[in-house]
């Protein structure tokens, strides 16, 4: 999935998304464990879109209150 394709999602359908694909993660490595997987490259592709996927809810939400990351920062 392109990145501009996650940007044009509503925020509450990528939140769903997120949460799906991570259960779908979780399946393909038990696959992978008992040796089922067919692609395991398609493990790597999930991975990043899952990425992308919260990193435009990331950049969402530094939008609305972007003081929140700074604060955050600067208590480290």
């Amino acid at each position: 999935m392109k990145i501009f394709e996650i940007r044009e999602i509503p925020e509450a359908e990528l939140e769903k998304r997120v949460k799906d694909e991570e259960e779908n993660l979780v399946h393909l490595k038990f696959q992978k464990a008992t040796s089922q997987l067919e692609s395991p490259i398609r493990i790597r592709t999930l991975r990043r879109d899952i990425a992308r996927m919260k990193t435009v809810l990331r950049e969402r939400a530094a939008r609305t209150s972007p003081k929140a990351p700074v604060a955050a920062a600067e208590k480290k």
